[in-house]
């Protein structure tokens, strides 16, 4: 019996260590660049639960109340996610940086959610915050992600305009999936004024498991036509649901081991194509599968030599680069990799490359 209840005990605490909820924003800090004097500037921060527990918000607290703060206030399960959004009243000129604190059950130390910036009377230069010029109109980028997104859950995503035309310009995206809708703020935008796209996923209607990409394209003036300056790149990553895994079946899950997750390439020379290699094994308790394995950036291309790993084994991941293409995707050139692995449903190999 001496050796039993240390055994129980050890247990059992390892299991309460085990089971908790865990609070991942998508980013901490936003940086707002310009705002224009008393044009309340909207901000959204994405999180996920990336524990194994409900998470639960119990208070975001603005550092001023020039913000007013909204988030979710039922339970958020297990590998889902919500949004924490404020509205900065931009009441004040000059620099600013306000936080709110956020308190969870995932542990008693806050996390800070971020905005800096400064509010001016009149925007002096768009360029740096705006830099895609489409000619009447400047948008803030051509390329918007929706990262570790789960089904379910509508994220927004949104970027900002700004009107360089003597009249009012009515902002409009064409060419959305049926899993895209936008809203425009306001409707029509004022001469020389910045305007809002929001850009709403629903995940229920994604195609596919892992990385789904379309283009849409932003109406400049009645009658336009798609092209690739007005290309603006959507992609949207959706990860397998393990919310309903038993406790069993999560001790003995496969588990993913990738021995690189950056690859870097050197100078070209004379090379129109770079290849690298990258060791992949399974050091889980079952077999480990490759659900998806994919690439953001058409100059990447990608082999896998298994896409079912035992216990134990090992593959290989070639990685590849074709030169010429890489100015073809906006997106950074990255591997993604969607498996049965409950602690790592998605891994990303970055790559770097000289011009």
């Amino acid at each position: 019996m001496k050796l039993i209840y240390p055994t129980i005990i050890y247990l059992m605490c390892a299991g309460i260590l085990h089971a908790q909820p865990r609070f991942v924003p998508d980013v901490e800090i936003r940086k707002l660049g310009e705002v224009v004097f008393q044009h309340p500037k909207r901000v959204v921060f994405g999180f996920t639960n990336k524990g194994n527990q409900p998470l639960v918000i119990t208070s975001a607290k603005p550092s001023c109340g020039c913000m007013d703060v909204t988030f979710p206030t039922e339970p958020v399960p297990a590998g889902k996610g919500g949004a924490i959004s404020l509205v900065f009243d931009a009441a004040i000129l000059g620099t600013f940086y306000k936080e709110v604190e956020v308190l969870t059950n995932a542990s008693e130390t806050p996390v800070y959610l971020t905005i800096q910036g400064s509010v001016v009377t009149e925007l002096q230069d768009v360029g740096q915050d705006l830099p895609i010029d489409l000619g009447n109109v400047r948008i803030e980028t051509n390329y918007l992600e929706f990262d570790d997104v789960h089904k379910g859950e509508h994220p927004v995503l949104e970027f900002s305009l700004i009107n360089k035309e003597h009249t009012a310009f009515r902002p409009e995206l064409m060419h959305l999936p049926a899993y895209l809708s936008a809203q425009y703020v306001p409707e029509n935008v004022p001469a020389g004024k910045r305007g809002t796209v929001r850009l709403m996923l629903d995940s229920d209607k994604l195609p596919q498991m892992g990385l789904n990409k379309t283009s849409v394209y932003f109406s400049r003036y009645m009658g336009d036509k798609i092209s690739d300056a007005n290309e603006i790149q959507v992609s949207a990553v959706l990860l397998p649901d393990f919310s309903q895994m038993t406790p069993e079946e999560m001790e003995n899950a496969p588990q993913l081991d990738l021995a690189e997750s950056k690859v870097s390439f050197g100078p070209w020379a004379r090379k129109s194509r770079q290849t690298h290699t990258i060791l992949v094994f399974n050091k889980g308790k079952s077999d480990l599968r490759f659900e998806q394995v994919q690439v953001f950036n058409d100059a990447v291309s990608v082999s896998l030599g298994n896409r079912v790993l035992k216990p134990g084994a090992g593959t290989k991941l070639r990685v590849s680069v074709t030169r010429k293409y890489l100015k073809r995707s906006k997106a950074r050139p990255r591997v993604l990799l969607i498996t049965n692995d409950p602690a790592k449903p998605k891994a990303v190999v970055n790559i770097e490359v000289e011009p």
